[in-house]
C-alpha cells in the first residue's frame, strides 16, 4: 500500500498533523475518524508497514506519527529508528500505539526514539490528548507503560547498587569476604567461626580488617554492604 493522503486543514489554521501508521484498515479507519473530532488536529496521511514511514514523512511532513509494533514487513521500532535516523532537520514526534507492552517492546521503542507508548486499549479522548501532547514535546506513556518503565529503573538501580557493592568487596581477601557474607547473615563471631573452622580471634582479625579496608564503622554497615553485592 502507497501512502494515502486525508484529512484537511482544520479550524484553528494551524492543525496538529498526523500520519497513521498501521496494517489494519480498521484500526486505521478508526483513529481517522477519532482525530477528525478534533479541530486542532489532521491526519494528513496513513501507510500499513513500517518500511513506508520515511517516505511518507519526507512527502506529508507530519507533526506526529502515530505507529504501531507489530507490521509484516518492518515493525514499528525499526522504523521509528530508521525515521530518527534519516537525519531530517525538523523530525516527526512518534507516538506509539499497540497492544504489545512487555517490558522489552517498550524499551526497544523508547531506545529508538519514541517520544510516547501508548497501549490500544486506550480511552479515545486520551489518545487525542496524547496527540496534543506529542507534539508539544511532551513524554506520553499509557499508565501500564509507566509502571514498567518504573520497574525496569527500580531493577536497574538495584543492578547498580550490587555492582557497586562488589566492587568495594573486591578490595577484600577471600576469606574477609567469607566473613563479611557470615556477617550479612547475622551470625555472631562464635557462629562465624564455626561456620568458617577458624577461631573467634581470626574472625575478628579478618572483621577489623574489613572494616579498615572499607572505611567503615561497623559491623551494620558491613553486613548492609555485603547484603546490597549479593542481591538478594
Amino acid at each position: 500500500m502507497g501512502v494515502e493522503q486525508v484529512g484537511g486543514m482544520g479550524d484553528s489554521g494551524q492543525p496538529v498533523r498526523v500520519l497513521l501508521v498501521d496494517d489494519d484498515a480498521l484500526v486505521r479507519a478508526g483513529l481517522r475518524l477519532m482525530l477528525r473530532g478534533a479541530d486542532d488536529l489532521t491526519v494528513v496521511g496513513e501507510v500499513s508497514d513500517g518500511d513506508q514511514v520515511v517516505p511518507a514523512v519526507r512527502e506529508l511532513a507530519p507533526d506526529v506519527v502515530l505507529m504501531d509494533i507489530r507490521m509484516p514487513v518492518q515493525d514499528g521500532i525499526a522504523a521509528t529508528r530508521e525515521l530518527v535516523g534519516a537525519g531530517a532537520e525538523r523530525p516527526p514526534r512518534v507516538l506509539v500505539l499497540t497492544t504489545a507492552g512487555s517490558e522489552s517492546t517498550v524499551l526497544e521503542a523508547v531506545r529508538a526514539g519514541a517520544a510516547g507508548y501508548l497501549l490500544k486499549d486506550t480511552e479515545p479522548e486520551e489518545i487525542v490528548e496524547a496527540v496534543r501532547r506529542a507534539a508539544a514535546g511532551e513524554p506520553v506513556l499509557s499508565p501500564a507503560v509507566a509502571r514498567t518503565l518504573m520497574r525496569h529503573a527500580a531493577a536497574t538501580a538495584t543492578d547498580s547498587r550490587a555492582s557497586q557493592a562488589r566492587t568495594r568487596l573486591a578490595v577484600l581477601s577471600d576469606r574477609e569476604r567469607e566473613v563479611a557474607a557470615a556477617v550479612a547473615d547475622g551470625l555472631s563471631n562464635t557462629e562465624i567461626a564455626e561456620r568458617l573452622y577458624m577461631s573467634v580471634g581470626t574472625v575478628k582479625a579478618h572483621l577489623s580488617s574489613a572494616l579498615s579496608k572499607l572505611d567503615l564503622d561497623n559491623r551494620v554497615q558491613l553486613a548492609l554492604l555485603a547484603h546490597d553485592a549479593t542481591d538478594r
